[in-house]
């Protein structure tokens, strides 16, 4: 199942609703659509935009603290991957109390696993003869 998340109000988590094509979208805060009128569900994986991330496995996100709230205490475990660019790396952020690590980092370059050392780096995919897996960045 998949699901997109809804910004319920300012200094809330957020919610999760239902999504698969034929769900209606509405407009939410800053034009981005949610699902609308399909049911609230719990994920066990959330993939967080990040834009910058550290060796600690910590993000910068867009400042409003959503994915924040909503990570440092879910109705039930969320395996967290923040997706940004290599180029976004710190090394470090200054996490604060309410900074929750990503478990899993995935840029163009590859994938990194926190571990109790920080992030592990697990290698570039196999990219065989089909080119790069991502689109240079900007």
């Amino acid at each position: 199942m998949t699901a997109l998340p809804v910004v319920v109000a300012a200094g809330q988590p957020l919610v999760f609703r239902e999504w698969h094509p034929g769900v209606a979208l509405a407009p939410g805060p800053l034009g981005i659509p949610y699902p609308s009128d399909s049911d609230p569900v719990v994920p066990t994986v959330a993939l967080v935009p990040v834009n910058g991330w550290d060796d600690a496995g910590h993000r910068l996100g867009y400042g409003a603290g959503f994915f924040d709230r909503t990570l440092a205490s879910p109705p039930a475990p969320i395996v967290a991957i923040g997706v940004g660019y290599e180029l976004a790396r710190l090394k470090t952020i200054h996490p604060q109390a309410w900074d929750v690590p990503m478990d899993w980092i995935v840029t163009e370059r590859g994938v990194y696993r926190r571990d109790p050392s920080g992030l592990a780096f697990l290698g570039e995919p196999d990219r065989g003869d089909s080119g790069p897996l991502a689109s240079p960045v900007c």
